[in-house]
C-alpha cells in the first residue's frame, strides 16, 4: 500500500504534465507559532551564521532532496540590502548545494528558486530561498535546453535594466508578466560552479535589479525567482546557459497581475505593460550602489 505521505509522482494521461502529490504538505504550518525559527536561535538557526542551509522538514520531493537556504541573520533585510559581498555569500551557497546536489548519483537537476512575500506563498517573512534536486530534469528547463535561444548580447538597448561584470539584466521582449526579468551572463557559462562564474557579477546585478523593483511602486514587489543551470546527470549539454527568471507580481501599485483562464486554458499569455516601457520604468528607478539603495 502506498503512503499517503510519501510524494507520489503521477503523469496527466490528458495533458501528459507531472504533479508530485504531496498530503504531507497540507500539514505544514503556515506561520511560526513563538518567533522565527530562521533567525538565530530559533529552531532552524540555533547557532550564528553569515548563511546557512538545511533540509525542508516539509519536504515536496523524498530523500532529502528539498533544501531551506538562509540569505541572512537578520530578519527585517531585503535581498539588496545585503549588499555586493552579502549577495555574493548567497551566490556562493547557491553553487555549493547546487555542487552538493549535483554530485548524488540520484540527482539529475537543481533547482534554485525564491518565494518573496505573502502573495506568493511565502508564509516567513526572513529571507530565504530554497533547493529543489530532482531525479529527472524537469520539463521547463528540459524545453528551454531542447529548443531555447539566450543570447545576452543580443538584446535590444530598450529592454536592458542593469549590468554589472559579466551579468546583464533585462526584460524579456516577450514577458508574460509586466515587470518580469532575466537575469543571464554574456559569456556561455553552464552553471554556478563553473570556475569561470563572475558571482560577484551576478550578486551586484541582481541587487540592483531587486532594489528597482522595490522602488516602482515604493512598496516591497512580491515576486518569484528561480535559476535554470546545466543538469548534473552527466550530460555535457554544451548550450545550457546559467540563468536567471524574476516573476514579480505586480502589474502596477497594489494591483496584482492574476493569470487567467484564457491563459491557462489557451497557454498563451496576455501582459497589459509593453516590455521597453517596463524597462524604461525599472531604468528610471532607484538602484543598489552595493551597500544601499540609491536615492
Amino acid at each position: 500500500m502506498n503512503d499517503p505521505n510519501r510524494p507520489d509522482l503521477r503523469i496527466d494521461p490528458l495533458s501528459g504534465a507531472p504533479t508530485v502529490i504531496v498530503g504531507s504538505r497540507q500539514g505544514r504550518p503556515n506561520l511560526p507559532d513563538t518567533g522565527c525559527p530562521f533567525c538565530p536561535g530559533g529552531l532552524e538557526a540555533p547557532d550564528p551564521y553569515e548563511v546557512r542551509w538545511f533540509v525542508n522538514r516539509w519536504p515536496a520531493l523524498p530523500e532529502d532532496c528539498c533544501e531551506l537556504l538562509l540569505y541572512t541573520p537578520d530578519h527585517t533585510a531585503e535581498f539588496w540590502s545585503l549588499g555586493i559581498s552579502g549577495a555574493t555569500r548567497v551566490v556562493d551557497l547557491w553553487a555549493e548545494r547546487t555542487a552538493a546536489l549535483g554530485a548524488r548519483s540520484d540527482v539529475d537537476y537543481v533547482l534554485i528558486f525564491e518565494n518573496r512575500g505573502p502573495e506568493v506563498g511565502a508564509t516567513i517573512a526572513h529571507p530565504h530561498g530554497q533547493v529543489y534536486a530532482f531525479s529527472t530534469i524537469p520539463p521547463v528547463p528540459q524545453k528551454e535546453l531542447n529548443d531555447g535561444v539566450l543570447e545576452p548580447s543580443s538584446v535590444a538597448a530598450e529592454l536592458l535594466v542593469s549590468s554589472s561584470g559579466d551579468w546583464l539584466s533585462w526584460v524579456p521582449d516577450a514577458a508574460s508578466y509586466p515587470y518580469e526579468l532575466r537575469i543571464a551572463p554574456r559569456t556561455q557559462v553552464g552553471s554556478l560552479t563553473d570556475s569561470d562564474c563572475d558571482r560577484t557579477g551576478l550578486a551586484a546585478v541582481l541587487i540592483d535589479s531587486l532594489a528597482r523593483l522595490d522602488q516602482l511602486f515604493s512598496e516591497p514587489m512580491p515576486y518569484m525567482m528561480w535559476i535554470h543551470q546545466r543538469p548534473t546527470d552527466g550530460g555535457d549539454w554544451p548550450a545550457a546557459r546559467v540563468h536567471l527568471h524574476i516573476t514579480p507580481l505586480l502589474r502596477s501599485a497594489q494591483t496584482q497581475r492574476f493569470v487567467a483562464a484564457a491563459e491557462l486554458g489557451s497557454g498563451i499569455t496576455f501582459n497589459p505593460v509593453q516590455p521597453a516601457d517596463a524597462a524604461a520604468q525599472l531604468r528610471a528607478c532607484a538602484g543598489c550602489d552595493g551597500t544601499e539603495v540609491v536615492r
